[in-house]
């Protein structure tokens, strides 16, 4: 009877040490999904400095990857961009902007550039050059400033 406890014991360390699977890096794209590797291709000039797979229970869960310019963009498992940022000196590329958003900061915010943009349930966070925090609905519809 302990022989069978202390066996059931060691295969569940083993079994829980394996499912606890450490985050892995890369130097390039080649490891990123075919969509996520489009979205750089199209709208970033830099090159790819480290991707980092983050992994939970063995399975990816997302990557992040930090452009040779700085730029940090976020993509979940599928190759879906979860979140882009970019130097205050640049501006994160039009097409991860929603136009309504893009022609409210141009309204609202005069001179300031888009820094930072991340994809959320109900809408989107926006990080201004001077920076300003925004939230917005979906559809780009300005919610509020953020703390």
């Amino acid at each position: 009877m302990i022989k069978k406890i202390i066996l059931m014991l060691v295969a569940v360390m083993g079994i829980s040490t394996a499912a606890i699977a450490k985050d892995t890096y890369a130097h390039d794209a080649s490891v990123l999904p075919k969509a996520a590797q489009t979205v750089l291709e199209k709208n970033f000039k830099s090159k790819v400095s480290v991707v980092k797979i983050d992994k939970e229970l063995g399975r990816v869960s997302e990557y992040e990857v930090i452009m040779t310019d700085g730029s940090e963009i976020t993509f979940d498992r599928n190759g879906n961009w979860e979140n882009v940022e970019v130097s205050a000196q640049g501006s994160v590329p039009a097409a991860f902007v929603p136009k309504a958003i893009s022609d409210y900061v141009k309204a609202n915010q005069s001179g300031q550039k888009i820094i930072g943009i991340e994809k959320e349930r109900h809408g989107y966070d926006v990080e201004l050059s001077n920076g300003v925090e925004m939230k917005f609905n979906k559809d780009g519809k300005f919610l509020r400033y953020d703390d």
